[in-house]
């Protein structure tokens, strides 16, 4: 049997080109015209029935005055003959395109919060202005995010997910650095700005979650900067409203920032942060399971199209 194109496994299976010889042998009663079918000549289609009798223990097709009509044993074997070849072009054929504007499927992202501020509403206006039948769900990066998208159960996870390692994909979509949010109002924090000694003075709101976090504390430490933190929060969702009805300043990644005061202006304020703070930068992560998925690949380029033209300012490096 030819390696190339052979069934896997033991000898006496059948190749896939005797399968569709015996099928174009029932269809035209002819091995000239099955030959011509196979691009083969009749020596070698009338060898290749010799072997399907051998292997097969029967005469199958028998040469009479109307053609090769098939034998009963024949007539048996058509159908499976016919389903194992179906079978193996479906096999064979290329993934389906995945079609958005059809598409019914519900994407899951891991994500922090400040992506649902951030990023989640621009994706959201992409996904139902190109695909209408498609439903998001945002999820939380926790210690099951890599077991989920290994699994499939989540699709994408979008932020800085260092665990995410072996296995897995990850493409940067942003470089961030750090800026502080403050009240546009502050009694104490003018135009000049803010330096280090009113970041020292003054109050703060603490985010404890979220792994940029450990950065943050990581390099307040390493300067020797306390913090007088008067209130912590798990997450950025309620930090607007905290910010702008106190004193307090919040030490921030830049685009969390800069999207809190642009949707409060006039209200709130963003300042570079006086404390060197190192950048990181967010990305989007994926399994190689799905690497070659036609509707995790349209995911994927749908959050670098919206979000990887992103770039900080003031004091960021990639």
């Amino acid at each position: 049997m030819d390696h190339d194109d052979d069934i896997e496994g033991d000898a006496s299976l059948l190749s896939i080109r005797l399968l569709r010889l015996f099928d174009l042998l029932y269809s035209t009663n002819s091995v000239t015209r099955a030959g011509e079918a196979m691009g083969q000549s009749q020596p070698t289609v009338s060898n290749w029935l010799g072997r399907l009798r051998r292997q097969l223990g029967d005469d199958l097709f028998v040469r009479t005055p109307t053609g090769m009509q098939p034998t009963p044993r024949a007539q048996e074997l058509i159908v499976p003959v016919r389903e194992a070849l179906a079978a193996l072009r479906r096999v064979a054929a290329p993934a389906e395109p995945f079609d958005p504007s059809i598409a019914t499927r519900r994407f899951r992202i891991c994500m922090t919060d400040a992506s649902h501020i951030t990023l989640l509403p621009r994706l959201l206006a992409h996904v139902r202005a190109v695909a209408p039948g498609v439903r998001l769900e945002a999820a939380r990066i926790d210690e099951q995010t890599a077991q989920a998208l290994q699994s499939g159960e989540a699709d994408l996870a979008i932020g800085l997910v260092p665990q995410l390692e072996s296995g897995f994909y990850q493409q940067v979509l942003y470089p961030q650095d750090w800026v502080c949010l403050v009240n546009a109002r502050h009694p104490r924090i003018g135009a000049k700005g803010l330096g280090l000694r009113e970041y020292k003075a003054e109050a703060h709101v603490g985010i404890v979650g979220g792994t940029g976090v450990l950065l943050l504390e990581a390099a307040l430490q390493r300067q020797k900067v306390e913090r007088r933190v008067l209130l912590e929060l798990p997450g950025f969702l309620g930090l607007a409203a905290v910010v702008s009805t106190t004193d307090l300043i919040a030490t921030v990644p830049r685009h969390i920032g800069e999207t809190l005061a642009n949707s409060n202006p006039g209200v709130l304020k963003v300042h570079d942060c006086p404390v060197p703070v190192p950048p990181f930068t967010v990305k989007q992560h994926w399994h190689a399971r799905y690497h070659q998925d036609p509707a995790s690949r349209w995911l994927r380029a749908s959050c670098e199209a919206l979000f990887a033209s992103k770039r900080v300012k003031g004091r960021s490096s990639s």
